[in-house]
């Protein structure tokens, strides 16, 4: 390994944090002081999985406890590239670069995880860009010796930027086998108390080798690895992230912001650098809306049909004004067949994208991963997202009895939605 770049990932790590799930993660005396500044603090009051602490209640882990894991699984996976010739288009400057990205890369995340995902937003890497290129942070960046605007960069793909070092680091840090999803995955099982997150980090490391122009390559003997990230993504999204009773009350925030922003009562520009806490505090005073208040205290709405995405067209229901449209005329036709609801008693709740990166060059098979000897191919990728699309009609706890003995919901959901039983 070039000496300049050795240096720039072994000497002064002097500053031990000790994590739950890495041990102790070593960090220079500068980079330290980068947790210390307010806008990583406040990272501190944003749960990492939002609301899935009703149903898992060890889920109550940070965002800045994620992002220490990130910047410590980052600067493990550039040890091992560069000793495998990576450092041959490295620099100092950039290794520290990278180092921050890692640690700073959800500075403008969003509270309360994915409620404001839909809204007109400006996207969290751009706010997270914006925070680095200002003050204070952005001296506290270059006293680490990196460079703020390629850290900057590296996080937010729409800063323009060819330089073959930034386009490298930029792979790293989002694909198939990135640090942010090595942390995520075990981090979230870890705390949630289930089995299906947990990654073979240690192997993983060992087997990824540097890619100029891809990031990372991997021989055959990593796919089953890359097969255990992927299946385990499917079912953390299907049994923890996208459980019914998480997507309600995400839902029933994200019902309460919609309303607030479309009376006026919330101006959007409110809605960036909040933490939970504050999130829920402007929205009660802003709007006083009753789903506000019935998350905070946890009386989360129940789920009154669950319709597989091929039953109905996506594309027609996508739309969030489409959307309140059709709660609206969900709620009139159940309250003609005896299930009296009103608009806000119904939500709609339908699936955001989400993708399984499979983008990963396998060198002894000579192909990409997706046509390589792994049964995981595009098309059983395509079906793990499929099972996952199902759009719900959430309602009114209170109504939960009556569901009971109200067999014809579907033929109305169906009604509605313009699609026939």
């Amino acid at each position: 390994m070039n000496k300049t770049i050795a240096a720039s990932l072994t000497e002064d790590y002097t500053h031990p944090v000790r994590d739950v799930l890495w041990g102790h993660i070593y960090m220079t005396e500068k980079q330290a002081l980068l947790t210390e500044s307010a806008p990583f603090m406040r990272l501190h009051r944003i749960f990492q999985l939002g609301p899935v602490y009703h149903v898992y209640p060890g889920a109550t882990h940070t965002r800045a406890s994620h992002s220490l894991g990130v910047y410590h699984l980052g600067k493990r996976l550039l040890q091992n590239l560069a000793e495998r010739g990576g450092s041959e288009w490295l620099s100092s400057q950039g290794v520290k670069s990278f180092l921050a990205a890692c640690l700073l890369h959800d500075l403008g995340h969003f509270p309360y995880t994915h409620s404001l995902k839909e809204l007109h937003l400006i996207p969290h890497e751009s706010l997270t860009a914006s925070i680095i290129m200002e003050e204070p942070v952005k001296s506290l960046v270059g006293a680490t010796g990196a460079d703020p605007w390629l850290c900057a960069a590296i996080i937010d793909k729409e800063m323009e930027g060819t330089a073959d070092e930034l386009l490298f680091y930029r792979k790293l840090l989002s694909g198939a086998l990135d640090p942010d999803k090595l942390d995520y995955l075990n981090r979230d099982a870890r705390y949630c108390g289930v089995p299906y997150g947990a990654q073979d980090v240690d192997f993983i490391m060992s087997r990824l080798y540097p890619s100029k122009e891809r990031g990372v390559d991997i021989d055959s003997r990593l796919i089953p690895n890359v097969e255990s990230v992927l299946f385990s993504k499917y079912l953390m999204y299907r049994t923890v992230y996208w459980h019914r009773h998480v997507r309600a009350a995400t839902a029933m925030v994200k019902k309460a912001l919609i309303k607030g922003l479309e009376s006026g009562k919330i101006n959007g520009e409110e809605l960036y650098n909040l933490d939970d806490t504050s999130l829920f505090a402007l929205l009660e005073k802003k709007t006083g809306d009753s789903l506000v208040e019935s998350v905070f205290k946890g009386r989360i709405f129940t789920t009154a049909a669950e319709i597989p995405h091929e039953k109905i067209s996506l594309s027609d229901i996508t739309n969030i004004n489409n959307r309140a449209l059709l709660e609206r005329q969900i709620a009139a036709e159940f309250s003609k067949e005896g299930l009296k609801l009103t608009e806000d008693e119904v939500i709609l709740d339908i699936p955001e994208p989400v993708s399984f990166e499979t983008g990963l060059y396998v060198t002894d098979e000579k192909r990409d991963f997706n046509e390589s000897s792994s049964a995981f191919r595009t098309e059983t990728v395509n079906a793990f997202i499929k099972t996952l699309y199902t759009v719900r009609i959430f309602i009114n706890q209170k109504n939960k009895d009556i569901l009971k003995t109200f067999p014809h919901i579907y033929s109305i959901l169906y009604k509605v939605l313009g699609r026939e039983a």
